[in-house]
């Protein structure tokens, strides 16, 4: 919190009503599912329901905890209308909805000024701090457990459901609270789905199958995806398979501090052209990892936000051909000053199973 009051200035407010909850927990550690946080100059105030006054009383460090009666918007804009002196208060253009903004207009009064907070918050949290890596290590390493654990159920009469049943199984046997998403189990041409939501089909005695698996540990996220192969690969299946691997190599090798998230994308797609499948590859190259599972920053084509050291982020090219299958492969990096280290350790060779 003051970190992102040293930010008001710039911001142009005198205090900030932050209302994403991934933000409230990372500024004060309450993990309720209803909360609103203001942040002043000198002094911080959580507002939240009756359900969670105990839960508050534990988690909340750094901020008064205000149990709200009649609703948090309409507790947390008479708090600021009756301060007085907040001019101009700081909120979230991304997630306050417009029914929100209104009804904060309507309690604060109109001597208050709502400011975009241009994800000041956000912003913060891309570069992690050494807790923070060690969770986020924690958690790479249940999800790298996780699929050695699995392997021996992927069997072709296995269903898709159940072996992503079995992913979530693993992540609460290894200590996790729960899977980071919804898992992606994905066999055969259905592989070729990006984000495929599980089926009932079995996987089948022959073809690709993508698992996509996280794991929270203490609210942080892991991400990771590997793609195996039931029956053994045809050169074409070899080829799609090892073209990712070294757009994965190459895009890896790219990151560092002080470059571009999209010099790290195009690495990626440059590989993938000189194995004639650039228009295989249908989306970005990975994406911030933290308290979310997509957060700041984004690798993807033209972005320009400037990676640091202490950013999280996930490295996963992919090709998707109709009818064939796909293939992806995901790893969890944290960047460093000259490079990027791996947290998911899982192995990254074409098992054949």
């Amino acid at each position: 919190m003051d970190r992102l009051r040293n930010l008001f200035s710039a911001l142009g407010v005198d205090a900030l009503l932050v209302s994403h909850l991934p933000n409230v927990q990372y500024l004060c550690g309450f993990s309720g599912s209803a909360g609103l946080l203001l942040v002043e100059t000198g002094a911080s105030t959580l507002f939240t329901d009756s359900r969670y006054t105990f839960q508050a009383a534990e988690e909340v460090v750094g901020a008064r905890v205000h149990i709200a009666k009649h609703g948090l918007i309409r507790a947390a804009s008479e708090a600021i209308r009756k301060k007085g002196r907040h001019r101009k208060v700081g909120y979230s253009l991304t997630y306050a909805s417009v029914a929100q903004h209104n009804a904060l207009q309507a309690g604060a009064g109109k001597h208050v000024r709502w400011m975009p907070d241009n994800d000041a918050v956000e912003k913060l949290r891309a570069v992690k701090d050494a807790g923070e890596l060690a969770i986020m290590q924690e958690a790479a390493d249940v999800i790298s457990g996780v699929f050695a654990d699995v392997l021996q159920k992927i069997r072709p009469e296995a269903t898709e459901l159940e072996v992503a049943a079995e992913i979530e199984h693993a992540i609460k046997r290894r200590g996790g609270s729960g899977p980071s998403f919804e898992t992606i189990v994905a066999a055969g041409p259905r592989s070729a789905w990006a984000h495929a939501r599980p089926s009932g089909n079995p996987l089948g005695k022959s073809g690709l199958v993508v698992l996509d698996q996280g794991a929270i540990i203490r609210g942080y996220c892991s991400d990771m995806t590997r793609t195996v192969l039931l029956g053994r690969a045809s050169n074409e299946v070899r080829h799609l398979y090892q073209a990712v691997l070294d757009a994965q190599q190459s895009a890896k090798k790219a990151i560092h501090a002080g470059v571009k998230a999209g010099d790290v994308d195009a690495a990626a797609r440059k590989s993938l052209k000189q194995a004639g499948l650039a228009q295989y590859f249908t989306h970005s190259t990975g994406h911030g990892l933290g308290l979310e599972v997509h957060e700041m920053p984004r690798l993807g084509r033209g972005e320009t936000t400037v990676l640091q050291e202490g950013m999280v982020v996930t490295v996963e090219p992919g090709v998707y051909v109709q009818g064939l299958g796909g293939v992806r492969i995901e790893d969890d990096v944290v960047v460093t000053a000259d490079g990027c280290a791996d947290l998911t350790t899982a192995r990254r060779d074409l098992l054949e199973l």
